[in-house]
């Protein structure tokens, strides 16, 4: 890719006045960088105060000098006009230098001077635009109030914020993320753009801050779990079974998120859509794995939130979800669960409160009524030369099939056959007893004969209810006659047995039958002619066969 065009305004560049250029660890710290962490985790930490910090930046800066760098980069983006995306615009790097007493375009903050990069600003406002946000509502959400750090935000070692109207999440990324993301944005565009309804992360915007000399790279995305509606589960699903159980740690936590193993041993039955949603949902897994194994992507997960409607009862279920205090912003398009699935309520009543979240309805194997959220996640470990040498390292010490770490190709299928087969499944209809002796034949030894005991010809169509209730008819009548008995082992299959020990199940041959069928064919315009000397001169000709 061509080197990013780095575009400055007001002092973007590292120049103060008395144009001295700066060099970027001149900078003031954002934070208080002299402490040090107490505990770590990749880049995330925690100082002596109980803050959390990244790479040694305080949260509460972090979170400052992210809401001042956002409203600045869409504020000065609403003053260019609007036009078509071109190539070179998914390289474009716009930056702004933010000095602790501010200046002309900036104003003053306690934060400490720290720089603030954009990457591709028209192109993701083209991507804002796609989903319905608007400049204002973008705005709005992220920097009216301020950000809520999530408690649980998992062993990537990022940081993760959460908008105050439950819209947005904003990620830390690594600098290979960031850049590979970069890569992305023209095939993500083209994707787009040929199909909005996708469990794909959808992006909103790609930034950077700068203090210090380290680089803070965060990504705004959609929020795939509302905190308004309390889940009961929560899963991260690859398709592999390699080392994917929650390890005690994360079991001790109030809402622990369990793994591949932990889901086929708690709910073996998987969970049960309706027709129209699991088609939907397997179409839009289908469609995703081929974009990503297209960017030769592999390492992607599940997450799935699970909110039972029964265990959180009559008060949690009827509740109406405080998150309508947004009233004046629009809801980002194609971004619940039921939306990405391509998923469409059925009939004109009005939904429920908690299904107008959007989550897909299902149920379990006990007939617990769920709403379940899902998106797929972390798509942004390509298969470079780090992961195939992982891969093969893993292949030699385990079943190189169960890793998690594996080839494009085979992770996409492997991923698709694991939630279309394990995880989602359609319920299953039982077939009725009568339906396996359609026409009502008598077979021996499961295969089927001449001799008909049906009130009606075999090639002659029956209603249900007819197919149900005919044959038993017979059956009954065959039964006071004293000729025909049905352990419940034969019961609706195709053959019958007769009372006498001597006429037990016999295997005819195709000779014999043929040339009795004349004979032993009781077919009837009823079920109320027939006659119980025909049947001992069935039984009688049965014995006579069997004798020879």
């Amino acid at each position: 890719m061509a080197t990013p065009a780095v575009v400055s305004t007001d002092g973007a560049s590292s120049s103060i006045p008395g144009n001295r250029k700066v060099a970027s660890s001149e900078l003031p710290s954002i934070s208080g960088s002299s402490q040090t962490n107490k505990k770590t985790m990749g880049h995330r930490g925690i100082d002596p105060t109980g803050e959390t910090t990244y790479k040694k930046t305080t949260s509460s800066a972090l979170k400052g000098a992210i809401q001042l760098g956002i409203t600045h980069s869409v504020g000065s983006l609403s003053q260019k006009p609007e036009r078509d995306v071109l190539m070179q615009d998914f390289e474009v790097v716009e930056s702004i230098f933010f000095p602790s007493q501010g200046s002309n375009s900036t104003p003053g903050h306690h934060h400490g001077d720290f720089k603030f990069k954009t990457y591709a600003p028209i192109a993701f406002r083209y991507f804002r635009e796609m989903f319905g946000i608007r400049p204002d509502d973008y705005l709005y959400s992220l920097c009216n109030e301020p950000l809520i750090e999530l408690s649980n935000p998992g062993a990537s070692g990022s940081i993760f914020y959460v908008s105050s109207d439950d819209e947005f999440i904003i990620k830390t990324v690594q600098h290979k993320e960031a850049e590979f993301l970069q890569t992305l944005l023209p095939g993500y565009f083209m994707n787009l753009n040929q199909n909005m309804r996708t469990l794909l992360p959808k992006f909103y915007g790609l930034y950077c801050v700068q203090a210090e000399g380290k680089n803070i790279r965060i990504v705004v995305m959609n929020n795939l779990l509302p905190s308004a509606v309390p889940m009961h589960l929560k899963f991260d699903l690859k398709g592999s079974t390699h080392k994917r159980r929650a390890s005690p740690k994360e079991r001790a936590k109030d809402l622990p998120t369990y793994k591949d193993l932990d889901f086929m041993q708690d709910m073996p039955e998987g969970i049960f859509l309706e027709s129209d949603h699991y088609n939907a949902l397997c179409r839009t897994i289908q469609r995703d794995c081929r974009v990503l194994q297209s960017f030769k992507i592999m390492d992607y997960s599940l997450l799935m939130g699970i909110h039972n409607l029964d265990r959180a009862g009559e008060e949690a279920s009827t509740a109406v979800p405080d998150t309508q205090k947004k009233a004046q912003g629009q809801k980002p398009l194609y971004c619940t669960a039921i939306e990405s699935i391509q998923g469409e309520s059925k009939g004109n009543t009005s939904p429920q409160p908690y299904e107008s979240m959007g989550g897909i309805p299902a149920f379990n194997s006990k007939g617990e009524k769920l709403l379940v959220f899902i998106g797929i996640i972390d798509i942004l470990q390509s298969y470079r030369l780090v992961k195939k040498l992982e891969h093969s390292w893993k292949a030699l010490l385990h079943d190189g099939d169960t890793v998690s770490v594996h080839r494009p190709s085979f992770y996409a299928d492997r991923f698709q056959k694991f939630m279309c087969n394990t995880v989602f499944k359609k319920p299953t209809l039982k077939t009725s007893p009568s339906k396996k002796s359609r026409g009502g034949t008598v077979g021996t030894g499961g295969k089927k004969s001449n001799i008909s005991v049906s009130g009606l010809s075999q090639q002659q169509s029956l209603p249900v209810a007819a197919e149900q209730t005919q044959p038993q008819q017979t059956t009954a009548q065959l039964c006071s006659s004293g000729a025909v008995s049905l352990s419940p082992d034969t019961q609706g299959d195709s053959g019958v047995q007769t009372a006498r020990p001597d006429l037990l199940p016999q295997h005819l041959n195709e000779d014999e039958i043929t040339s009795s069928s004349a004979d032993t064919t009781l077919s009837a315009t009823s079920p109320g002619s027939f006659q119980p000397s025909n049947t001992v001169a069935l039984s009688e000709r049965l014995r006579i066969n069997r004798t020879k």
